[in-house]
């Protein structure tokens, strides 16, 4: 969103909301947080030095000293009325200069691993976990898992390792984040990149929205311990990756707007209240039909409970696809 991360944090106590700011003019984000140090704007939007604002995954706990908020209503409409436009502004291309509409996509990613020194500690993994995490999206988007296939494949071309203890942590919303992206980002608006390391104040990951200008804030940062096989307990097994690029390809988290209004826009996930935690059964916190998603990729549960994207889930990312990022 002309936006922050989407944030997912890695404390262990309580429970959290989440956070989604939108400015139209700026870099639109999605984060997995933890409780991390934000500026406050009006209305008590978390709002990033860098206008960057952040939607996230969080777990329990992760509101100890962070309580973002859902993206307000306002915002909403805005994000939505902003996806419109550029579906308008994208048929109008096509009457024009022929610009293609996909319905299937191949995305190159190139992941960036920051590192403090050469040890694991330092933020040296393996690239087994890389290659790892790469798989996982695939499953996961080729609804192998139990959901939705969606149009999405991923391709790794790359893997670029640096050591720069300047950047190590990687903190959210800092000067050193939008010069380590500066520096670093590669491709188009339809190569996704991804940032490995060890990151600020807990959080788990935050991801970019796709804006109709290509910003050199868009990609995902991920805590490189979420990973598969990494030591990150209840979310090592890559759901991090899976739903910080989700929030890059345009989904919203499932309890967006809570019981009420138009939700996450989707309208095969049940209406949710607030974000569910760890693996609950038989939650249900909205009178409308159904229980909610917990076993949805854009919910905040461990991820041995995360497997699924819906159809009309699959059905916005292309979408979105097709208004932002297709050549």
């Amino acid at each position: 969103m002309g936006l922050r991360p989407n944030m997912l944090t890695r404390r262990a106590a309580g429970v959290a909301s989440t956070t989604l700011a939108l400015l139209l003019s700026t870099a639109a984000v999605g984060v997995v947080p933890a409780a991390s140090a934000f500026s406050a704007a009006p209305g008590g939007a978390c709002v990033e030095p860098v206008d960057v604002h952040a939607n996230a995954r969080v777990k329990p706990g992760g509101a100890a000293k962070h309580e973002p908020n859902e993206l307000t209503a306002k915002q909403f409409r805005q994000r939505e009325a902003d996806l419109a436009a550029a579906l308008r502004e994208r048929a109008n291309t096509r009457l024009g200069a022929g610009a293609r509409t996909l319905a299937s996509v191949t995305i190159p990613v190139v992941v960036h691993v920051i590192q403090r020194d050469s040890t694991r500690a330092g933020g040296n993994i393996p690239d087994s976990l890389i290659t790892s995490q790469i798989n996982v999206l695939n499953q996961a988007y080729a609804g192998g898992t139990g959901g939705a296939a969606t149009a999405f494949s991923f391709r790794l071309d790359k893997i670029n390792r640096v050591t720069n203890p300047a950047w190590y942590p990687i903190v959210e919303g800092s000067s050193a984040e939008r010069q380590m992206k500066t520096s670093l980002r590669v491709g188009g608006k339809n190569t996704l990149n991804i940032y490995l390391g060890e990151l600020s104040q807990d959080l788990l990951g935050w991801a970019t929205f796709p804006q109709r200008r290509l910003n050199s804030m868009d990609g995902v940062v991920v805590l490189s311990e979420s990973l598969p096989g990494g030591l990150a307990t209840n979310y090592n097994q890559g759901d991090t990756g899976t739903h910080e690029v989700g929030h890059w390809l345009n989904l919203y988290h499932t309890f967006q707007g809570g019981c009420g209004g138009s939700g996450d826009s989707v309208g095969d996930t049940p209406a949710e209240a607030s974000p569910a935690f760890e693996c609950p059964t038989g939650r249900d916190t909205c009178s409308a039909t159904g229980l909610d998603p917990i076993t949805n990729f854009m919910d905040y549960t461990y991820d041995s409970c995360m497997y699924q994207f819906t159809p009309q889930q699959a059905s916005r990312m292309l979408t979105a696809w097709n208004a932002y990022r297709a050549a």
